[in-house]
C-alpha cells in the first residue's frame, strides 16, 4: 500500500514533466488558416486509373467517375465529424465556383452514416451553396483509393486518371490553387 506522501509524490512527479510543455503549447491554428495546395500535393507520374467507384446523389441515383469522363474532377472524400474536412469545405466550395466555367466539378463524397439529412444541416449552416451533396455509404471509395485517411482529395484528369492527391486538408480557395488544379487536369 503506498502512504499518502508517496501517491502525492508520486502525481506530482507524473504532472512534472507536463506542466511546462503545457505552459508553452503551441496555439491552435485559426480555422480559416490551411496549408498551401502545392506543398500538400503529391503527383502520380505517369497518371493511374482509378478504381471503378460507385456514389450516390441526394436523390438517391448511383454515379460513377465514369459519369463525368471527359470532364475534369476534383474527388474529395470527407465527413462531418472530421475537423480538417470541415475546416476545408468552404475553400472547395470557393474553389467549386472558380473551376465551374472550365467543366472541372468538385465532387465531395461523404462518408456519414447520417446520409443526406446530415450533409443537407452541414451545408445549410455553412451557407454552402455549390457544391453537390453525395454519398460514400461507408467509405468504399475511399477504400478503393487506397486513402489512408480524410480529407483525400484526388485530380482526376480529363482522360479519367488520377493526376494527383492531397492527404489532408489544403487551401483549395486561392488563385494559385485553381491554377494549379486546372494545369494538372488539364
Amino acid at each position: 500500500m503506498i502512504g499518502r506522501r508517496g501517491w502525492l509524490g508520486r502525481t506530482l512527479l507524473a504532472t512534472a514533466g507536463t506542466l511546462p510543455a503545457a505552459a508553452f503549447a503551441r496555439k491552435p491554428q485559426a480555422a480559416e488558416r490551411l496549408p498551401d495546395l502545392a506543398q500538400a500535393l503529391s503527383r502520380r507520374q505517369p497518371p493511374v486509373a482509378p478504381p471503378a467507384i460507385v456514389f450516390t446523389d441526394a436523390s438517391g441515383q448511383p454515379h460513377s467517375l465514369e459519369n463525368f469522363r471527359g470532364r475534369g474532377m476534383v474527388v474529395n472524400l470527407w465527413a462531418t465529424w472530421c475537423l480538417p474536412c470541415v475546416t476545408e469545405m468552404a475553400a472547395l466550395e470557393a474553389l467549386s465556383q472558380t473551376l465551374a466555367p472550365f467543366d472541372i466539378a468538385v465532387l465531395p463524397l461523404s462518408s456519414d452514416r447520417g446520409g443526406i439529412p446530415r450533409i443537407a444541416a452541414f451545408y445549410r449552416d455553412r451557407g454552402l451553396t455549390a457544391l453537390p451533396m453525395l454519398l460514400d455509404p461507408g467509405g468504399a471509395a475511399g477504400q478503393a483509393f487506397g486513402a489512408r485517411g480524410i480529407p483525400t482529395t484526388l485530380l482526376i484528369d480529363r482522360q479519367g486518371r488520377e493526376a494527383a492527391r492531397v492527404e489532408g486538408a489544403a487551401d483549395w480557395s486561392t488563385p494559385d490553387a485553381a491554377a494549379l488544379v486546372r494545369n494538372l487536369i488539364g
